[in-house]
């Protein structure tokens, strides 16, 4: 096991507040893609679609670089002893998030600084799809390792 530095943060803190970052920027994406591709203004002079669509992109965009933080946390802590682990438990589900979420957050960054219309498409398509894919796989990740959990304690016994 290895030795925790002073500032690092405890593992059931840092999977509670990835797993809150994760759900917080999850759910606002989901909001905001609903306001602005599914919904549609009864002012034909309007810019946004419903009142709250800027409150969501701002919290969407503000929250991804503390999940990326966290993000790397959780690697270094958890992803890279699961890796040489021997154990193949929740191991394609993990990799599958771990290949995903860079494509996420680095496709969510290009939306943000692309100057081209086409390239701004290219890239919400790449982060719509690539946030699809991170969330089902960390999602499958958590309930296979929380069912792997629950066998082992009721070995335990």
């Amino acid at each position: 096991m290895p030795v925790m530095e002073r500032w690092a943060f405890a593992p059931q803190t840092e999977r509670w507040v990835f797993n809150g970052l994760h759900g917080l920027v999850a759910g606002t994406g989901v909001a905001y893609f609903c306001m602005k591709y599914l919904m549609t203004s009864d002012d034909p002079f309007a810019l946004v679609n419903h009142p709250w669509q800027g409150a969501m992109v701002a919290a969407h965009v503000m929250a991804g670089p503390a999940l990326i933080v966290f993000f790397g946390m959780a690697f270094r802590s958890h992803a890279l002893w699961k890796i040489i682990w021997p154990s193949p438990v929740a191991r394609r589900t993990g990799w599958a998030s771990t290949i995903g979420f860079p494509a996420m957050a680095v496709s969510g960054y290009l939306i943000q600084v692309a100057s081209s219309p086409a390239l701004v498409t290219v890239f919400i398509w790449t982060h719509g799809i690539a946030a699809v894919l991170f969330t089902a796989a960390y999602c499958g990740h958590l309930v296979i390792g929380y069912r792997a959990a629950r066998r082992m304690r009721e070995r335990a016994w």
